[in-house]
């Protein structure tokens, strides 16, 4: 059995953006507010994060502040995929210079690759740290799916851990779980699908929610993994509304508004993304 990079909720934090590029104070003030709220890991610089616009010094300055603000109390995990596989190696071995406790690797985009070529690029990546991985599957991003018997190849490289499974598609974490059991953690990719995945044997999620939710977070994955399932399911389906919302436009762009909108001063989205549009922010603001 492999060893648990965390069990819970991660949250992939957002990134705060102001007219001199990355505005860490309101960065740190975030990660203190989910640290006081039982979050279990921070992802930093992945989608949530919007790291494909950072500048090479923004990503190593968000990923610094991040490890040294949380100071080993949570994991810090980083994202560092990318469809230029060199990028990806070398955005790994930064991380894990930087003192990060893993990497969230999604899979390389655009190119569209084969499934071989999947086995390829994680264990080139693999190979070249020694941190643990954790695999991230989004097709509806990236166009390319993990299939469960690449799964199955992968979880046989001794530091690829986990798979974030985002592909909106249940029976395939169930056949990934009946495969590799043990050998390949999962955690969920999707806010609306964490207690389906729980109960297939997920360790938790990753999540876009408990940016501004992370108790609310916190108690449905903990009292479902407590055995307290009617609550669990409660929190489950009274949040639906709310992580709708949260992905009414492609995320992040309602997160940063939601963020806002509760007293963190995040900026907007960096182009291409843009605001909220006027009718999600009112439906935002009634929820929250």
């Amino acid at each position: 059995m492999k060893s648990v990079l965390f069990k819970g909720v991660g949250t992939a934090i957002a990134t705060p953006f102001d007219s001199n590029g990355v505005n860490l104070d309101a960065f740190k003030k975030l990660l203190q507010f989910q640290l006081n709220n039982s979050v279990d890991a921070i992802i930093v610089c992945g989608t949530t994060g919007e790291s494909s616009t950072m500048t090479d010094d923004e990503r190593v300055s968000v990923i610094k502040t991040c490890i040294d603000f949380v100071d080993g109390r949570v994991p810090v995990i980083v994202g560092t995929g990318s469809n230029n596989l060199d990028k990806a190696i070398h955005f790994s071995k930064q991380a894990e210079s930087l003192g990060a406790d893993g990497l969230l690797v999604v899979t390389p985009y655009y190119n569209k690759c084969t499934q071989n070529g999947l086995v390829k690029y994680y264990s080139s990546i693999a190979n070249s740290v020694s941190i643990p991985i954790i695999m991230y599957s989004v097709p509806s991003r990236t166009s390319v799916n993990i299939e469960p018997e690449t799964c199955l190849e992968l979880s046989k490289v001794s530091n690829i851990v986990a798979i974030k499974e985002a592909s909106g598609n249940i029976s395939q974490v169930a056949k990934i779980a009946s495969l590799c059991g043990d050998d390949l953690f999962i955690y969920s990719g999707n806010d609306d699908q964490v207690l389906p995945i729980l109960s297939l044997g997920g360790l938790g999620v990753i999540s876009v929610l408990s940016n501004v939710k992370p108790l609310e977070t916190h108690n449905m994955v903990w009292s479902f993994l407590n055995g307290d399932f009617s609550v669990s399911k409660k929190l489950q389906l009274d949040l639906l509304p709310l992580i709708s919302a949260l992905f009414s436009e492609v995320n992040p762009i309602p997160v940063k508004y939601a963020l806002n909108s509760i007293g963190f001063d995040f900026g907007v989205p960096r182009l291409p993304l843009t605001e909220l549009s006027s009718g999600n922010k009112v439906i935002l603001d009634k929820l929250l």
